[in-house]
């Protein structure tokens, strides 16, 4: 039978990474372990391959926030590297291409942000170029080749590049350059993927397809102002007849009839002075009849006509927005008048009552203030003592009150059996007879005083407690359950022991 096992590829490496990697310490932790972790995350596709670079945005957050903004404005679409210095960094970010250009998404150059945990240890790193002075961060930037300390605390480190894309960085730094670090085939950034953007908040001011709409109206105003440019100073071959595409003069041509022999006054002397003069110029239709008062009048009549019209339309505009307006008006009304019907119908009352409805109610004190003065006069604590009291009086009687109940709740005594409590219940408990006849005023009297020699009481079975929590809760022991491993695998050596035959014991049956 065979077996198609899976194919493994290696990739080989070039001669010249392997003796780096075996400069490098083996132990890179040390590096590491000191840097805080990242929270951002973009892959740069370029000509050379992808790079994969990772963010801190929580240390860097100007810088950060600028990376991302312009790249997802496009404005990173098409720069190419150019600046290689080989075994120190590849340098990137300037549109114009000359190291001299870029501008930032604030508008203005931003300060550097050094952080003591990050630092130009490796290569791999992502950092901020500036105008070789303090906080003049724009929108260039840089990736190490190697170890670069001296630019520590001088230039923002804001990213670090991570996987195997690493290989495509060093690759761009094995590129030829000429004498200004300039690459002779220099790569382009294709564009930028944003994977983790720490930044929700961010509003480009252009989107990508904008500016490349912009970038391409300009290339092309700009070969139309060089094609202009080399026409105006192209030679011209004055010794051709013609001049027509070299100085632009229309080839339409003007025709002119031949003027008569003859004198028409002199054959028709009765009707010259009514003929108009007779042309031999072409005249445009729009040029004929000019200044002659036919065509005054005609102009007059076509003026006040439409003076006419206009002043017929706005009459007739007026009258579609009054009437557009009383209609509306009209259905207003009808609305509000359903509105309230509807709120009659389910009991509601309306909020806005019409003012004829607010004339009907009621005019002096309602019913509740003429009920609460009867009460102020003949009823409560204020027609018993004849004066208005103060809060602290009531707060003393209200206190008085709850001490008599409680004495007399003290007073009732502890519970007695239900037989006795039948007994001594009182009056107003007891079936009534038909005999007996109502007070003076038929008011009940409230003299049961049983409900006060109860007490709450609850019934606690101790055993069903203590079988529920042997159900609930069991007490695992390590070293029974080692004890019974211990015991199961003696027992199976036991077992092994006795079906195996030695070599002794068949010599001894023979």
């Amino acid at each position: 039978m065979l077996i198609n096992y899976p194919t493994y590829f290696v990739p080989v490496l070039p001669s010249r990474y392997i003796d780096r990697l075996r400069k490098e310490p083996r132990d890179m932790s040390n590096l590491y372990v000191t840097e805080p972790a990242t929270n951002g995350k973009v892959i740069l596709d370029t000509t050379s391959g992808e790079i994969e670079v990772e963010l801190w945005g929580k240390e860097c957050p100007k810088a950060v926030r600028n990376f991302l903004a312009l790249s997802m404005e496009g404005y990173y679409d098409g720069v190419i590297f150019h600046r290689v210095v080989p075994g120190f960094i590849i340098q990137a970010g300037d549109p114009t291409g000359t190291g001299m250009g870029g501008e930032s998404f604030y508008g203005e150059p931003f300060e550097d942000e050094i952080h003591p945990r990050l630092r130009f240890n490796r290569r791999g790193l992502l950092g901020m170029a500036n105008n070789s002075k303090r906080h003049t961060n724009t929108s260039q930037f840089f990736f190490t080749l190697d170890k670069a300390e001296e630019l520590t605390n001088k230039h923002t480190l804001f990213g670090k590049i991570v996987g195997s894309t690493i290989y495509n960085v060093l690759n761009i730094g094995q590129l030829d350059i000429d004498a200004e670090e300039r690459p002779v085939v220099p790569p382009k950034i294709r564009g930028i993927r944003i994977i983790e953007n720490p930044f929700d908040d961010i509003v480009p001011r252009i989107t990508a397809s904008e500016r490349k709409a912009q970038h391409q109206a300009r290339l092309e105003a700009k070969k139309e102002m060089e094609f202009r440019e080399k026409r105006a100073k192209a030679k011209k071959n004055t010794g051709l007849l013609s001049f027509g595409n070299s100085e632009e003069i229309p080839e339409t041509e003007i025709k002119v009839k031949k003027k008569g022999m003859t004198r028409q006054d002199l054959l028709d002397p009765a009707g010259s002075s009514n003929k108009p003069a007779q042309t031999y110029v072409d005249v445009p239709e729009s040029l004929k009849g000019l200044g002659s008062s036919s065509q005054k009048q005609t102009d007059k009549e076509k003026e006040k006509k439409a003076a006419v019209d206009l002043k017929a339309i706005r009459e007739q505009h007026e009258r579609e927005k009054a009437g557009s307006s009383a209609s509306r008006q009209a259905e207003i009304k009808r609305m509000e008048e359903d509105l309230r019907k509807l709120k009659k119908r389910t009991g509601e009352a309306s909020d806005s009552d019409s003012d004829s409805e607010r004339g009907r109610r009621r005019k002096g004190p309602s019913v509740f203030e003429e009920e609460l003065a009867k009460y102020s006069k003949n009823r409560g604590r204020a027609a018993r003592h004849g004066n208005k009291r103060g809060r602290r009086e009531e707060e003393d009687d209200l206190l008085k009150e709850m001490s008599k109940f409680s004495n007399k709740v003290a007073k009732a005594g502890p519970a007695e059996d239900e037989d006795e409590n039948d007994q001594r219940a009182p009056k107003s408990m007891r079936p009534s007879n038909g005999d007996e006849e109502a007070g003076e005023d038929d008011l009940e009297v409230d003299d049961d005083v049983g409900w006060m020699k109860h007490s709450l009481k609850f019934f606690v079975d101790e055993k069903e407690l203590t079988r529920r929590a042997e159900d609930e809760y069991s007490v695992i022991d390590p070293r029974a359950k080692a004890r019974q491993l211990a015991e199961e695998t003696k027992r199976d050596r036991d077992s092994h022991r006795k079906g195996m035959r030695t070599a002794a014991d068949v010599g001894r049956r023979r």
